[in-house]
């Protein structure tokens, strides 16, 4: 009997669009051949669900979900935008971010997950048989604090806890949960607001500092100033970039005189009783990084029409 391995189950998955499971399952019966796990899959009435795995789901619901110390936000696609509003789709989406809360942000153990008498990956094959669409648990991400707070917020809200952008933000903090959890809701506002590449300038990746370095200095010297003088004016202009996307040295969006956001946090912790941390936060946009497919509407009637 041939050695199921995780490379088979996953090359199974992806190219069918099949719960895990199942396709462990295919591979079990089939011996390992994997075009006749295929044919096991589509026999089984899984073959609906087989037909649309090809199709790019760029739309859909991000979910988030927190509870005191612990918060996730989820990316769940659709092929249109029409099926978020669909009421199976979006329990969907609660249902995945209940299991994720528990289980973390691996995708693997998300959609090995038992849901009932299924598994996640197997109640996802059961939406696109149903619905008629592609749909995929894109990715997850989770923040734990061990004492304070994970507040979220979501943008463009479709139903409670999904939409369009989704954000977590972890309090480490003794103080006022209540307290916590307020600001932490204003600052995943201004997470998805001002879009923040980094926590703070420690935290960005240092080959984008650099990149970012070499750019102004080639284009102080294009301006032909003394080569003595561009280390200095390029260390001011990292100082700009930095208010520009870290979070702790962002103008905050919810004080009119400018003050950073590390300076909001550091006046806050007068209402919340103790010294208030920032240690991490995650913002999804739908479908951001998925190239859609684009296609000519006439064309596809023309084809539809046998015409050339």
């Amino acid at each position: 009997m041939a050695t199921i391995t995780a490379a088979m189950v996953k090359e199974l998955r992806e190219t069918t669009g099949v719960g895990m499971m199942d396709c462990k399952q295919a591979l079990a019966e089939t011996d390992g051949n994997m075009e006749a796990a295929i044919d096991w899959l589509r026999k089984k009435g899984l073959s609906k669900a087989a037909k649309k795995a090809g199709r790019v789901a760029a739309e859909g619901l991000i979910g988030a979900l927190t509870d005191g110390t612990k918060g996730v936000v989820i990316e769940v696609n659709s092929e249109t935008d029409f099926v978020a509003r669909n009421e199976q789709f979006q329990g969907l989406v609660k249902m995945i971010a209940q299991v994720a809360l528990k289980v973390g942000a691996d995708i693997d153990a998300i959609n090995a997950a038992p849901v009932g008498s299924t598994t996640v990956a197997g109640a996802i094959a059961d939406a696109i048989a149903t619905i008629g669409e592609n749909m995929t648990l894109r990715r997850a991400a989770a923040l734990e604090v061990s004492q304070g707070v994970v507040a979220s917020y979501i943008h463009n809200a479709v139903i409670d806890g999904a939409g369009k952008m989704g954000v977590i933000v972890a309090l480490e903090s003794a103080g006022k949960a209540d307290e916590l959890a307020v600001l932490g809701r204003q600052l995943a506002m201004h997470v998805a607001a001002a879009n923040p590449q980094a926590l703070d300038p420690s935290s960005l990746d240092q080959a984008v500092v650099q990149r970012e370095r070499e750019v102004m200095a080639d284009k102080y010297r294009q301006q032909g100033k003394p080569e003595n003088m561009i280390e200095k004016i390029v260390e001011n202009g990292l100082k700009t970039y930095y208010r520009e996307v870290c979070l702790l040295e962002q103008a905050y969006i919810h004080d009119e005189k400018g003050k950073s956001v590390a300076q909001a946090v550091k006046e806050a912790e007068g209402k919340v009783g103790a010294p208030i941390k920032i240690t991490g936060f995650v913002r999804y946009a739908l479908g951001e990084g998925i190239e859609k497919q684009t296609s000519d509407f006439a064309a596809e009637v023309a084809a539809a029409s046998g015409q050339k």
